[in-house]
């Protein structure tokens, strides 16, 4: 063995015995804020105890993010401890706040200046000497989380707020709590979403968890009326719906909200692709594509067929948000919000099982389609048009015709987006939703302009498939009615 190996073997062998005897290097959790003289004091306190050996490991969390704060409210519920200032240090069985030691001794000891600095070293090297475990053990499992947005400029509810929300958060150890920085771009956007979830009104502080939302001093619960926080009544309820979120470890507020909107826009997509097979619109597009082809303009099919789809997008897109906006602002709170999902998911189911029965009996009775008187008004003013802007204002003026056909799966649609995505989202998706509506008359349109199909053989095509179409119109709103009763049983609606 060289004299560099046995070197090395040496000092490592006095690095075992030195920690040995000093202890093993054991965590330390410190959370300070910004500009706080006295967090940078202690700060470098334990930076030159580092430096002279103290084998820890430092780890440092500012309580104004969302990650420090809801750990320090778990922490100060495990070690027992109430919440003061900054600094705040935890370490094996002993927390610091601000000046007041906990774990010391059965009671609280305040410390300041050398002794403060002796007894937080000697917590440490006695954590050390144990193997103490992380402070972050003692935390419990989280059996749900609650989302909680404060303003950082303060205001006249945000101290009631936050009394009550650490009041939970020492009753209920097992209660996440995730601090939303109202300063990133998109809290906002979210905190909208979530109020919209849960039927509630107003400003931030605002706090989300399980069926209970606490918006402006107001707690919101599923077909009650608002309670002020501040009463006895209110607190009771909170602390109840608190409790059964804890005991049936509810899904996160937030989570929630993703779900929420990943089945919404599943619904939009397969709700617009169903719908889009649409046999009314068909026939009018091949009426309007027909007579261009009987009086020779063949090379005007494929903007005529487009001018005829950018109509109807344009038409249905105004009437679909104006309705939108409308059911936006009627149907805004739980109390109401509920019994109108209901009845919508009701009608849908009802209308989209008598669709489905024209697979056996088409014509019998009577078919969701544009009524007969209709028909030969439609026919007419179709026949007559052969100019571009002729076919785009046909496909506003059909539009409106063609409303009983096509307006089912898009009024159960509106309402799901209506309660489910804030105005600018609802806008985006209605976009998506018309688009992916137009592209099967974009597709016969280009089909018919190169050949590859007539509208007479197309037209004979949808006069064949009515039943089927009829039968698939029908299965997607009864579906959709079916979700949207589920969602809301399940508290995503």
């Amino acid at each position: 063995m060289g004299r560099r190996a046995k070197a090395a073997l040496g000092l490592g062998l006095a690095a075992a015995v030195w920690v040995g005897a000093v202890g093993q290097s054991v965590e330390v959790l410190f959370f300070y804020d910004v500009g706080c003289p006295h967090c940078k004091q202690v700060e470098t306190f334990l930076d030159d105890l580092q430096r002279a050996g103290l084998p820890f490991t430092l780890q440092r969390y500012e309580i104004q993010t969302a990650e420090g704060w809801s750990l320090l409210q778990k922490l100060l519920a495990a070690y027992g401890a109430q919440l003061g200032p900054v600094p705040m240090v935890f370490v094996g069985d002993v927390a610091m706040v601000g000046d007041t030691f906990y774990g010391l001794g059965p009671e609280p000891a305040t410390l300041g200046g050398l002794a403060q600095e002796l007894a937080l070293e000697d917590a440490i090297r006695q954590a050390a000497a144990k193997g103490a475990p992380s402070p972050l053990t003692k935390i419990p499992p989280t059996a749900t989380e609650a989302v909680l947005y404060m303003p950082k400029e303060g205001c006249p509810e945000c101290g009631e707020l936050e009394a009550v929300v650490f009041g939970l958060a020492e009753q209920y150890p097992s209660l996440g709590i995730r601090r939303v920085d109202l300063a990133d771009p998109d809290a906002l956007a979210t905190f909208e979403k979530l109020r919209r979830l849960f039927g509630a009104r107003g400003d931030p502080p605002a706090l989300f968890v399980g069926d209970a939302a606490v918006v402006a001093g107001q707690l919101y619960l599923p077909r009650q009326a608002p309670l002020p926080i501040t009463t006895p009544e209110g607190r009771l309820a909170l602390d109840q719906a608190v409790a059964k979120a804890v005991e049936t470890k509810a899904t996160s507020p937030l989570e929630r909200l993703r779900l929420r909107e990943q089945l919404t826009l599943g619904a939009v997509i397969v709700g617009a692709a169903l719908d889009s097979i649409n046999p009314c619109d068909f026939a009018v597009l091949l009426l309007l594509l027909g007579t261009l082809l009987v009086v020779g303009k063949r090379a005007k099919v494929i903007w005529a067929g487009l001018a005829f789809a950018a109509g109807i997008f344009v038409a249905y897109f105004g009437i679909g948000f104006v309705l939108y906006s409308i059911l936006g602002v009627t149907v805004g709170t739980r109390s109401f919000r509920e019994p109108f999902i209901y009845a919508v998911s009701a009608l849908a189911i009802l209308v989209g099982l008598w669709e489905m029965k024209d697979l056996l009996w088409y014509g019998k009775w009577f078919s969701i389609e544009v009524p007969e008187r209709w028909k030969p008004s439609v026919k007419k003013l179709t026949a007559s048009v052969v100019s571009i802007p002729g076919t785009f204002v046909i496909g506003l003026v059909d539009s409106l015709f063609l409303a009983p056909c096509t307006s089912g799966p898009y009024i159960v649609i509106l309402t799901l987006l209506s309660q489910t995505t804030t105005r600018v989202q609802g806008a985006l998706w209605l976009l998506l939703y018309n688009f992916i509506f137009i592209l099967p008359m974009i597709g016969i349109t280009l089909l018919v302009h190169f050949g590859f199909t007539t509208t007479a053989r197309a037209e004979r095509w949808r006069q064949a498939k009515l039943g089927k179409l009829h039968f698939t119109t029908g299965l997607v709103m009864v579906l959709i009615g079916i979700g949207m009763i589920v969602g809301v049983r399940l508290g995503y609606l």
